[in-house]
């Protein structure tokens, strides 16, 4: 049987040659054009569910708890997925729960990015809110360093360069998360020798959004932690680096710079911001390390250094340019991006809620360490020049520049110019784990919540949580695109078969 020529990318080979690997840009569908747009965002597929949480959840043992409330290891029933279900209570004639709910909720449904953790499920009942979240099974970061007592310079420095690309893309979108600190930076799985950990940062509860030119002034932080100007109660966003700063202190000295017995001995030298280098644990640590500590802890937070030029600072990019890439992983990613092309809009909306809700994170690891490779600058979030460096590795500069243009168009869903985590993550998982039989299974069952066979009008809407401006006939539209018997209403055979059309699968 013949076949097409193949127009996959290739590693780059070790000759003198240059590979012929000259993609043909992808054309834009005439199915395409003169289309309503419909524009998917971050944070769109986060579920608020009715029915009672423990109707779709069996809980495995509690992992956590806090003032707020308590945090429990969860077993989803469909799907078997591990979940944490972070339970916060509803203290009866007070309102601080509440809000802390709706903070983290807001805040979270609005990030998207590799080091911040993600939510999937919202359920709230007469006593409890409930937020459930990615499993993330390391443990706390404050364990780690308590177990390994003084860490590495690459390793440090592999740990901040995460934690600062979050912080570098929260205060991009205007959020102040106002508690950082090692209790709140959990591993993503546990560490192994030989191998980097990851790091995601939760609990946004204290988290808000802010105006640009508009100080804070809300009391908010721990005492190890917390910025001098916090405790004046006249603040901006570079009160996360003063954090961050201590955070880092601790990771190389092994001790935090601001020590005490009691909380007042402890914000009283916060307050004077004096520091040191003196112990005999700083002896072998580098300048440039220091120096770096130095600009954090800056007292005048006007003159501190910022979260993104921390991430551009030598130290942390000595040690970041070092890290390892799976030159096949790569490969593979770009070359499912390119690939990415749904004519049909309700086949690309059902396609990344199944990415983002029913994809694991073992199955998106490679990709995950592709995404960072890839975002030069670690602002979480790709920009056209960023992917043309990374499509002109294995091609050459023209075609790399044809090519990520076709990519921006086909997999940029929001519009806004760049391909973020959750899209790059959509556009260049291999469609045969995307829609696999599970997957649509589960999909159809999450989108059918009266169980009837039958999605619609409303359960679409509902399942999808599309903006509430989308008008009417939009969502008439995409009901039209599976609807091949004309009922209004799309069943199972045509679900399946629009979710399968045109993806080599049966």
């Amino acid at each position: 049987m013949g076949c097409a020529e193949s127009t996959d990318l290739k590693a780059p080979r070790k000759s003198k040659r240059q590979s012929e690997t000259i993609i043909e840009p992808t054309e834009r569908s005439a199915a395409e054009e003169g289309q309503t747009p419909l524009r998917l965002r971050a944070g769109q597929f986060i579920q608020k569910r009715e029915e009672p949480i423990f109707e779709r959840y069996d809980v495995v043992k509690q992992i956590g708890f806090g003032s707020y409330g308590k945090v429990f290891l969860a077993e989803q029933k469909d799907t078997r997925q591990k979940r944490a279900i972070k339970e916060i209570n509803k203290p009866v004639g007070k309102h601080s729960s509440h809000q802390l709910f709706l903070n983290e909720v807001e805040v979270l449904s609005q990030l998207d990015h590799p080091n911040i953790v993600k939510i999937f499920e919202l359920y709230e009942d007469a006593e409890h809110f409930y937020i459930v979240a990615e499993l993330l099974s390391g443990g706390e970061l404050f364990d780690y360093i308590a177990s390994k007592r003084q860490l590495s310079e690459p390793e440090a420095a592999h740990i901040m360069y995460q934690v600062l690309s979050a912080v570098s893309y929260c205060h991009q979108h205007s959020i102040v998360h106002r508690d950082l600190k090692p209790e709140n930076l959990l591993l993503e799985a546990p560490a192994r020798p030989g191998t980097s950990i990851s790091i995601k940062v939760i609990d946004f509860g204290t988290s808000c959004l802010y105006a640009t030119g508009a100080n804070l002034t809300q009391k908010m932080g721990t005492a190890y932690y917390i910025a001098p100007e916090v405790l004046e109660m006249n603040y901006t966003e570079k009160c996360d680096v003063w954090s961050c700063g201590v955070i880092l202190y601790i990771l190389l000295g092994g001790y935090p710079p601001f020590g005490g017995r009691a909380d007042s001995e402890i914000l009283s030298k916060v307050k004077s911001a004096e520091f040191n280098f003196d112990h005999i644990n700083w002896a072998s640590i580098s300048t440039d390390a220091k120096s770096l500590i130095s600009y954090m802890l800056t007292k005048d937070f006007n003159t501190r250094i910022s979260a993104s030029d921390c991430l551009n600072h030598s130290w942390i990019q000595r040690y970041h340019s070092l890290a390892y890439v799976d030159t096949t992983a790569m490969v593979s990613s770009l070359n499912n991006l390119k690939s990415f092309h749904e004519e049909q809009r309700l086949k690309k909306a059902i396609i990344a809620f199944i990415a983002a809700q029913l994809v694991s994170t073992e199955q998106t690891k490679q990709l995950t360490a592709a995404f960072k490779a890839l975002d030069r600058n670690g602002d979480g979030r790709l920009s056209r020049e960023e992917l043309i460096a990374g499509y002109s590795q294995f091609m050459p500069a023209e075609a790399a520049t044809e090519q990520v243009d076709s990519v921006l168009k086909a997999v940029d869903f929001d519009g806004n110019g760049f391909i973020e985590y959750s899209e790059f993550i959509t556009g260049s998982l291999n469609k045969q784990v995307l829609l696999s039989r599970s997957n649509l299974e589960l999909a159809f069952k999450t989108f059918d919540r009266d169980g009837n066979g039958q999605i619609s009008l409303k359960e679409l809407k509902s399942a999808l949580s599309l903006v509430e401006e989308t008008e009417e006939d939009l969502w008439v539209e995409l009901i039209r695109e599976a609807d091949q018997n004309g009922d209004g209403e799309i069943d199972v055979k045509e679900f399946t078969a629009l979710m399968l059309k045109a993806s080599g699968q049966r």
